[in-house]
């Protein structure tokens, strides 16, 4: 046991090293790790508490760090900032890890990269953190709220300062604390294929604290299932397909109605494609859109695994504009726009990390680019729903505004008679549908509903 846990925590600094030091994404780093299949459950299972612990408490941990470090931040090596950041988080965090042993391994890592000095420096830092560390004390809460929740609660202070000039410190507060929650499983009841009741029946004998989510009807949430998800009974019938509370009402919200052709945009693995062709009781047409065809393969594969039928694929980069001649044939469109992805950090913490500070007109620029070659696709009367998981006015009011202003022919659909009952507590009065971890503990995600008038 030792030995492999030694080496998973060596697997487990490789893979912080290299987002560090790449352009690769945490998902992809983490695929091509684990692709030699060498790892067992348990291991992967350490590692990823490794890896996603010290990225959801980074900067706590860098706090901590330089509270007992008689050396500048900027003068740490990268890859020993992360072996002492990985110790830390053993010592605070994973309590069933002696101390001992986070002590030693880390020391054991150090000798790998750097001289006996340095090594000597791990040594003494975690032992003395390891002892005194509850100690340390965070900027006062009252006297610089931005100081205090960027060091204790692990978000880098610009983005705690966005938020605390829009929701006040107490909320933001909350929010962050939420962010630095490990959500549930996810999943959506395949309705052509079972019930949601039967599907917890099933669950429960393979994963723990398996319940209906409070808000979406097909919503099932778990926790600690005995295998990997795509190997779980269920997954295999074609019971189920991942994907959070949030992003399932966000279908509802669209609203798709049997026998409609509905075009989703960015329609990536199909998570919502999935879901709308269960809305639609697999009746009508769906064409899902991706531009990385790799995707729209798999997604095919997916729709024939949860038995549907109206799915077909087509290839497109939405900054291209379309033919002519195919414009005005769709009821409904929805845009799951790429974004900055701030509101599903409970699920991605290294997006917090990832940039020093995130470019949102770029961001914007690409959305309204999405919205505008999409907009003459969709009948006079239809729908051009746009979401995105994020939480940010440039991706969210500001896109709105930006699109009404290029096309006046489209009017914000915000009839709340119209609204399914199960979205209606997430829409304003500006027809604004949203959700936030800190209030409605799931994904944080925006989206509006244009109707095309002329």
């Amino acid at each position: 046991m030792k030995k492999t846990r030694d080496k998973a925590r060596e697997t487990a600094l490789d893979i912080l090293n290299i987002l560090d030091t790449s352009q690769m994404t945490l998902d992809t780093i983490i695929d091509s790790v684990f692709s030699s299949g060498q790892q067992s459950k348990l291991d992967k299972a350490f590692i990823y508490s490794l890896v996603y612990g010290v990225l959801r408490w980074r900067s706590r941990l860098d706090w901590i760090v330089n509270h007992f470090s008689h050396t500048k931040p900027d003068k740490i090596d990268p890859k020993i900032y992360n072996i002492l950041r990985m110790g830390l988080f053993q010592i605070i965090y994973l309590t069933r890890v002696p101390i001992s042993a986070a002590v030693n391994t880390s020391v054991e890592l150090a000798k790998t990269v750097a001289d006996i000095r340095t090594v000597k420096y791990v040594n003494a830092l975690l032992r003395k953190a390891s002892v005194e560390y509850k100690n340390v004390g965070f900027p006062d809460f009252q006297k610089n709220p931005v100081a205090s929740i960027a060091a204790s609660q692990a978000f880098p202070e610009w983005m705690v300062q966005r938020w605390v000039n829009r929701f006040g410190s107490s909320a933001t507060y909350k929010l962050c604390e939420s962010y630095n929650t490990i959500p549930p499983i996810t999943v959506r009841t395949n309705c052509l294929k079972t019930d949601r009741d039967s599907l917890i029946r099933l669950l429960s004998d393979e994963a723990v604290d398996v319940q209906a989510t409070p808000h979406s009807l097909d919503g099932v949430s778990f926790f600690h299932p005995k295998l990997p998800v795509a190997n779980l009974t269920a997954f295999h019938k074609g019971w189920f397909q991942v994907q959070d509370e949030a992003a399932q009402l966000v279908s509802c919200f669209l609203d798709p109605q049997p026998g409609e052709t509905i075009l989703d945009a960015c329609a990536g693995l199909g998570g919502k494609t999935g879901h709308i062709a269960q809305l639609m009781l697999n009746k009508g047409r769906i064409i899902a859109m991706d531009h990385q065809k790799q995707k729209l393969s798999q997604l095919r594969s997916e729709m024939m695994h949860l038995g549907i039928s109206i799915v077909t694929t087509n290839s497109h980069d939405l900054n291209t504009p379309f033919e002519k001649d195919s414009s005005r044939k769709f009821d409904r469109i929805l845009l799951d726009a790429p974004c900055s992805g701030l509101g599903v950090l409970r699920r991605n913490p290294d997006a917090k990390w990832s940039l020093s500070k995130m470019n949102f007109s770029r961001y914007q620029q690409r959305q309204i680019t999405f919205l505008h070659t999409l907009a003459p696709m969709i009948k006079i009367g239809g729908i051009l729903q746009y979401v995105v998981c994020s939480l940010e006015p440039e991706e969210n009011e500001q896109v709105v505004a930006g699109f009404m202003k290029q096309h006046p022919n489209f009017t914000i659909h915000d009839s709340y008679d119209t609204l399914a009952e199960v979205v209606r507590p997430f829409v304003d009065d500006n027809g604004y549908f949203r959700t936030y971890p800190h209030t409605s503990h799931m994904d944080g995600f925006f989206s509006v509903r244009f109707k095309r008038m002329q």
